[in-house]
C-alpha cells in the first residue's frame, strides 16, 4: 500500500538532509522521501511503502529532528 504522507519539521538545510538521508534511504518502509527546506514548516513528504506515519515520525525523532504531522 502506497501512501503519501506529509510532515512539518526542522530539518532546515542541506546538512540536516545529508543527516537524514542514510536513515531514510535505508528504511524499507519507505519508497521515495523529500524534504522542501525552501518553505517555512520545512515540508517531509514521504511516498510510503508499508511504513506508518508514527513509524516515520519515530525514525526522524531518533536522528534528533522535530516532526509533526500536517
Amino acid at each position: 500500500m502506497n501512501d503519501t504522507l506529509k510532515f512539518k519539521t526542522n530539518i532546515k538545510c542541506s546538512s540536516c538532509v545529508a543527516k537524514v538521508t542514510p536513515f531514510l534511504d535505508a528504511e524499507e518502509g519507505i519508497k521515495q522521501w523529500q524534504v522542501d527546506t525552501t518553505t517555512a514548516d520545512k515540508i517531509l513528504t514521504v511516498e510510503t511503502n508499508g511504513m506508518t506515519e508514527s513509524e516515520i515520525k519515530e525514525a526522524v525523532e531518533k536522528l534528533g529532528f522535530k516532526i509533526e504531522s500536517v
